[in-house]
């Protein structure tokens, strides 16, 4: 839905997609394309949207004016669909290159409906799940919705996400579960107190990529005594379930994993002198591998090649296969659950870079950042400066309402909470910050941008060698950058 232009067409064609289903508000979406898609007229079925009250168009099926005459129960070859057939696609979010369609098979979503909702969630059909994740997504769909057929809880789902408008429905519908992204989080984490996040009803939450600063205030602010943090992917053959309710852990899994080594700045696995992967200290973050069995299955992409370009082969023995997560993840000290370690993710693979011969975690800085009072979000990545090693962090960052940047106190902060290779060499300023429809940041437009003048209007400020603050990027000293005479 919050597509359009050559990533939609894409995504319809990619999956051979024989009819378009689309509501009246996304109508222009699809008529903008219809000339680059391989399907008739009466292939679109038009939905109409109660609030505009629209008519639908001569070149599409109406599909609303059907629905009172369709049957009410299961069809009959409902009964007919096996766990092994395919169930639906899952998109990726396309922050680098065009989405990628993940197979999803019944048995996925069966499988993973049964612990979400008896050991997550702790759900009954007493329970109302509060859901605004959009429902192509993962999360909403998987966790969200499948717990709910599982254990016959109630929906309450709401079009779009409203930070303001949250802890009022809540308190309004008395939702007790809640499904979310970590982003999501933040902006509610963000939000002024209000009086309906005061003995709210929510008791248990469940979702993936809430960072440590936010579960504090989940805990402490809004009292959720049960947080469930999971781990996976659309595409992936293992899950992470959080069923002891540890703070600041993915969980733990019963799936054969390795951590190995990887090094950040080649952007590649190391290997020793045999060819061979590995494994990082106890304790230690590394690259997460699982092994693909007949209990682990791994479903992949639609296609084949990128299926393929996810899989190590031949790791710890001939003929084995393993997924390559492209995500890095540690043990952590909290207890064993089902006899096994919990775990905690660090970051995503191309979200840490070197500088000053030092790993940076994207996500480690960017947490510490948004606890600087001047800040509201940050958008944190690696950008290259000529004639030095590695990569300088830069930070876009969005303030807080009513502030000004300060570069001075901001200077101050991330000096008393950051190592000095960790530290901004970059800050730009953004008025609001580009995510995906399910809410994760954008970083391959600005690491694009990088600090280059000439290809953004946004003020971008710079922390010279040895100096103890930040000033505005000149046209002086950019030139230095490029020349590689900067002095870093």
């Amino acid at each position: 839905t919050n597509l359009t232009g050559t990533p939609l067409v894409h995504c319809i064609s990619t999956t051979d997609s024989t009819k378009c289903l689309v509501g009246e508000e996304l109508w222009g979406n699809i008529d903008g394309v219809r000339q680059q898609l391989d399907l008739a007229d009466n292939d679109y079925l038009w939905v109409s949207d109660r609030a505009k009250g629209g008519n639908c168009p001569d070149d599409a099926c109406d599909f609303s004016a059907q629905i009172d005459s369709m049957p009410v129960t299961d069809l009959p070859e409902t009964s007919q669909i096996r766990a092994g057939e395919k169930a639906c696609y899952i998109f990726t979010s396309g922050t680098t290159g065009l989405p990628k369609p993940a197979v999803i098979y019944h048995r996925k979503l069966l499988s993973a409906a049964v612990p979400y909702a008896k050991l997550g969630f702790q759900a009954k059909s007493t329970d109302r799940m509060y859901v605004c994740l959009p429902l192509y997504h993962i999360t909403g769909m998987g966790p969200g919705m499948g717990s709910c057929f599982y254990s016959g809880a109630s929906i309450f789902l709401r079009r779009r996400f409203s930070a303001s408008n949250f802890w009022p429905d809540v308190q309004q519908y008395q939702t007790t579960l809640f499904v979310y992204v970590g982003e999501l989080c933040r902006y509610l984490a963000n939000q002024p107190e209000c009086p309906e996040e005061v003995n709210n009803p929510i008791r248990a939450m469940l979702g993936n990529g809430l960072r440590p600063d936010i579960w504090d205030a989940f805990r402490q602010r809004f009292k959720i005594k049960r947080i469930c943090e999971i781990y996976g992917a659309s595409e992936s053959n293992v899950s992470f379930l959080n069923l002891l309710n540890k703070d600041y852990t993915i969980g733990t899994t019963d799936a054969d994993l390795m951590l190995v080594e990887y090094d950040i700045e080649a952007d590649e696995i190391i290997r020793d002198t045999d060819g061979k992967l590995i494994a990082v200290a106890e304790g230690d973050a590394g690259l997460m591998l699982a092994k693909v069995d007949s209990k682990y299955i791994y479903d992949g992409y639609k296609s084949k090649q990128a299926s393929e370009s996810k899989l190590l082969r031949d790791v710890k023995e001939p003929g084995d296969k393993w997924f390559n997560s492209g995500d890095i993840i540690r043990k952590i000290d909290v207890g064993f659950a089902m006899g096994r370690p919990h775990y905690q993710f660090v970051d995503r693979v191309g979200d840490t870079f070197r500088w000053r011969a030092e790993n940076v975690s994207t996500n480690e800085v960017g947490e510490i950042l948004n606890h600087c009072p001047q800040i509201e979000i940050s958008n944190v990545y690696g950008v290259e400066v000529p004639g030095t090693e590695g990569k300088a962090g830069m930070a876009a960052i969005t303030l807080k309402e009513g502030v000004n940047f300060d570069a001075r106190t901001f200077a101050e902060f991330v000096d008393q909470q950051l190592s000095s290779y960790a530290r901004p060499v970059f800050v730009r300023i953004e008025q609001e910050q580009d995510t995906t429809g399910t809410y994760k940041l954008f970083k391959g437009k600005l690491k694009k941008e990088a600090f280059h003048l000439d290809q953004t209007e946004n003020p971008i400020y710079v922390r010279k060698p040895k100096s103890d603050s930040y000033e505005l990027l000149d046209q002086a000293f950019y030139r230095q950058i490029l020349d590689g005479k900067s002095g870093y």
